[in-house]
This record gives C-alpha cells, structure tokens and sequence, in this order.
C-alpha cells in the first residue's frame, strides 16, 4: 500500500473516531456564602443528565474547570455543586485583591459578514459593568450592508461604526487602533460572549502597573456540542489556565527558554488589550498578518511579541473572561490547523522583517528551546498521554466519560492533568487526529511565503483602494 494511501485510510479512520465523539453541556457554578448558583452557559438550555464542561467560581471569580456527569434523576445543582466543592484549588485559597479603578477603554471588534454572532458580542459588550466604555465596529472589506444596518440601526448612538476596505485582521484591528480615544484598546472576536466583569478584570492591571503593555485573559468555550468543538477543548482550548501570571522581558521566565518567541502561551486575539500609546508607539500590528490574508494568522501573537521586546510587561489574568464560540466542523478544524501552523512561522518571519535586530536574540535561544520540547514529549510519553503525533491512543467513549464517572478534574493551578481522572479540560481524552497534525507542519512550512505574499497583496489592494 502506498504511503498516499495509507494517509488516506488513517484519515477516513480518524474522521470515524471524531464522528463518534457526543456533545457536552456547558455551565457554571458559582461557590458563594449563600450558596451554589448553578447557570448554563451563555445561551444555553437549563443543565439536564450527561455530562458537563463546568466553570467553577469563588464568590464570582473563575477559579477553574472540570467535566462532571449528572446521573439520570439527580439534580443538577446539587450534583455539580458538589463536585466543584471538592475541586482541588490552590491553599489557601483567596480571591485576588480588590481591582483598582479600571482606567477607560475602547474596545475594537473586526467582523466581516456575520451579523447574526456581531449582535450577541455587542449585547454582552454593552452589558459590561466597566464605567467607561467605548465600542468600536470595523466593518472589514464587507460585501454586504448588513453590519452597517445593524450597528447604526440596532446600536446607534451606543456603537461606532467604521469600514476598511482593504481585507485582514491586522488592517482591520490597525483601523479600528486609530479611532481608538481611550487609555486603553481591547480586541475580541464577533463570535464571543464577554463576561459581565471582562472589561474590568483586563484593564484594571494598567492601573496598577504602569510598566505593564498587554493584558490577556481567560477563553472558555460557550457551546461543546459537535465533535469538532469537543475535540478543541479537549486539547486546552484556547484556555491559558486559571493562575495569574506577569510577563517581565526584563526577568524572563525559567520555564520558557524561547521567551519571548513562544507568544502562544501569553494568550489569544479573541481576548487582549493594549495601552493605546504603547501598542500605537510599536507601530500596530503587521498588516500582512491575520485572518483574511495568505499569512492565515499571527496577528495577535506579532503584537504581544512587539510590545515585550520594548520592554513592556504583559500580564495574563484569568478573572477576565469571554466565552468562544468554537468553529463547529472538520473542515473548521483542518482549516483551523493549517491556519495556526502558517500564523505561528508567518509572525515570526514579519518580527525578522520589521526587527531585523531579534534574530540573534532568536537564535541564541533555539537549542535550549529544542532541548525543552523534546524533554516535554518524553514526559508525555511517560505518561500515556497523545501529544497529537503519537501512536497507540484508542478511541474514547462517545461522550469522553466511561459510564458513572463524575469527577472534578483541573485546577488550573498546574500545567498537568492527572492522567488517572478521565474528561478533564486540556487532558487530551480525545486523540488529535494526524491528519490535523500535519495540516499544522505544513501550514508551517508554507507561513514565511504566506507572509510575503500577504505584503505583495496589501500593496496591490492600497494602490487599488486610492484610486
């Protein structure tokens, strides 16, 4: 049998597997004095039987995850309440200090052609508890009218509107950076649902820090109900975990030896924020960057990577929370793939363009940071655990939970799972299909042509644009 072949069979097999996997319920349960309140998660059904991805809080604040399984008859509420209680939390636990006053902020969402998910981000947005918000609408490259009619028939007054012709998530977020009036700028995606606190939580770290130049928060998933979405979330997410941690270039992190090139682990595009002067004083993102361009992503990651190498600090803090609504499909998630593979060398290659000067940086830091990945996939190895390219994982139940188990699973305050519990969040119940594996090496491969051909193509597209 050929080696196209084999691909091919391995493929139609784990596209078998993938199908087989059941959907999951998404909640919350916040631990209070007065009590256990249960909810769904943002738009969703009441909580019945089967299992459960559940956010735990702590008088309101993410404390971490787990993925519980509420038995046929039993209540709910009960049932998960108890669960969370037993979670295993750093000790002594305590909720963070009292956030200071946040200072104001705009808050830039690209969208393009999905009115219908732009309308639910608008909603939580402008539901905020922050006491001085500005939001602000990039209309990027649109073929229709319909994000114009809705931001200036269903918000006017409350949301700007503004329109780039010129396609990407970079030129859109770079647009949407220059009408930006307030201290600090936040981005989000038009297929999320913001927490009540998410403004708050993400720029009162600017008031405490005035070295600090990025801030980063928490993405949970708002829905797990198709194999794709499950899938993602059983692989992490785009969780970061549920310890607050501060970036300092100027101490950098032990257990990082590529600091600052690995940008992956600060946070995601879906939920960040900058201090206007110091993102503006970078020069923005590279506009050959980003969703929408033949670079594929790393928009977001070219930022965070910018900012630090100023010297500015960036902090990640999981109280600020938005809720993602996950691509649904296979064909999301192999796009999905490729995409982060060609983002992830296409960032890297715009940072040696624009800053020539951060090679040797780069390079000195390379051996060690081989040297770091290859200890982190023997450790997995050691475990049984599939890190997306190794063999002998079988297929797990339909719903990823053997029949009666119900267990709290994940702190958040480790890197590590254990691998006795079943289900948790980021444990990769699921094995990650090869198939997505190598969509992401050559997404790789082809990132550094991406960007260039994305360069090629914004000069064409301005030139165009001003006539």
């Amino acid at each position: 049998m050929s080696r196209t072949a084999r691909a091919r069979r391995e493929t139609r097999r784990e596209i078998a597997e993938f199908q087989g996997i059941g959907p999951v319920q998404v909640a919350e349960v916040d631990l209070r004095a007065e009590g256990p309140v249960l909810r769904p998660g943002p738009g969703g059904p009441p909580v019945g039987p089967g299992p459960v991805f559940v956010l735990v809080r702590r008088e309101g604040r993410p404390a971490g995850t787990f993925l519980g399984r509420v038995p046929p008859g039993a209540d709910p509420a009960e049932t998960l309440a108890a669960l969370a209680r037993h979670m295993p939390v750093p000790e002594p636990w305590a909720p963070e200090p009292a956030v200071p006053e946040p200072p104001p902020v705009t808050v830039v969402v690209a969208t393009r052609e999905r009115a219908d998910q732009l309308a639910r981000a608008l909603d939580s947005l402008l539901a905020q508890d922050h006491p001085d918000v500005d939001v602000v609408v990039v209309d990027n490259a649109p073929r229709s009218e319909a994000t114009r009619k809705l931001v200036e028939g269903v918000y006017g007054g409350r949301v700007r509107y503004v329109r780039e012709p010129v396609p990407g998530l970079a030129v859109a977020h770079n647009t949407g950076l220059a009408a930006v009036r307030a201290e600090v700028v936040a981005f989000t995606d038009d297929d999320v649902v913001a927490d009540p606190r998410w403004l708050t939580e993400i720029t009162a770290p600017f008031a405490a820090d005035p070295r600090l130049g990025c801030a980063t928060g928490l993405i949970l998933p708002a829905r797990l109900r198709t194999p794709a979405q499950v899938l993602l979330e059983s692989h992490g997410g785009f969780a970061k975990g549920f310890a607050p941690r501060t970036y300092d270039p100027g101490r950098p992190p032990g257990d990082d030896p590529l600091f600052p090139f690995t940008a992956g682990r600060f946070g995601s595009g879906a939920n960040m924020a900058f201090r206007t002067a110091v993102l503006r004083s970078v020069g923005g993102f590279d506009p050959a960057t980003g969703a929408g361009t033949h670079a594929r992503g790393g928009d977001d990651l070219y930022g965070f990577v910018r900012v630090l190498a100023q010297g500015h600090r960036l902090r990640y803090t999981p109280a600020a929370l938005v809720w993602h609504h996950h691509r649904e499909g296979w064909r999301d998630l192999e796009t999905q793939a490729y995409g982060y593979g060609a983002g992830l060398t296409a960032y890297l290659t715009a940072l040696l363009v624009n800053r020539p000067a951060l090679l040797p940086a780069l390079l000195a830091r390379l051996p060690r940071g081989l040297a770091h990945a290859r200890s982190l996939t023997a450790v997995r190895s050691g475990l049984g655990v599939s890190d997306g390219v190794s063999d002998g994982v079988s297929a797990p139940p339909r719903d990823g939970l053997p029949d009666g188990v119900s267990a709290p699973v994940r702190d958040g305050a480790s890197d590590g799972v254990s691998a006795s519990v079943p289900g948790g969040h980021g444990d990769r119940t699921h094995p990650w299909p090869r198939r997505l594996s190598r969509l992401q090496r050559r997404g790789m491969l082809y990132g550094p042509v991406g960007y260039l051909r994305a360069r090629h193509a914004l000069r064409t597209a301005r030139r165009e644009a001003a006539r």
